[in-house]
């Protein structure tokens, strides 16, 4: 089992890679922009790189709702992104990532509803992943058999902010990046 932090680091530096392509507008409008889009499965995109080869699949929320003390409040927040990433030569088959747009509340977790599953995803700085790879699998495996995805999260400034993710189209999405990263 690699450790949450070294996870972390893996996942922080996949996904800071990844991001290149998809500049600095909207979520959806990036990732139809960029140039390394291979396809699209309704609410998912599939994106690949050559060198390192990596694959990946990635969606932007359907419905936001931040609050703090219990009212909605309107915040800022960066790209707001639900992945999972495939890059053969570090090991990498099918790890889950997510941005929340902000820095995580230090030592918080973001918790993933998905159609009644429940996970944990641990947070370092803008990015949260599962503890392990047998994690990892968990949730792709229940984000396959489920409708949607809900992320809860903490904010370091005490917004709590809840993401819904539409998981229409993942498996599709899911199975054509592992594909063409095989």
């Amino acid at each position: 089992m690699v450790s949450p932090v070294k996870r972390g680091a893996m996942c922080a530096a996949i996904s800071a890679f990844a991001l290149i392509g998809f500049g600095a507008g909207s979520p959806v409008l990036a990732q139809a922009e960029s140039t390394n889009q291979v396809a699209a499965k309704t609410a998912w995109s599939v994106f690949t790189e050559a060198s390192p080869r990596e694959c990946w699949t990635v969606s932007a929320p359907t419905e936001t709702v931040n609050t703090r003390g219990g009212k909605v409040v309107a915040v800022r927040r960066g790209e707001i992104l639900f992945m999972t990433f495939f890059r053969p030569d570090a090991g990498v088959r099918g790890q889950v990532a997510f941005t929340g747009g902000y820095p995580f509340a230090d030592g918080s977790t973001v918790d993933v509803n998905i159609s009644g599953e429940k996970f944990q995803l641990y947070t370092e700085k803008e990015w949260a992943w599962p503890a392990s790879a047998d994690d990892d699998a968990k949730i792709i495996a229940a984000m396959k058999r489920g409708a949607d995805a809900v992320l809860t999260a903490q904010s370091g400034r005490g917004t709590q902010t809840k993401d819904t993710f539409s998981l229409i189209g993942y498996t599709a999405a899911m199975e054509e990046a592992q594909k063409r990263c095989q």
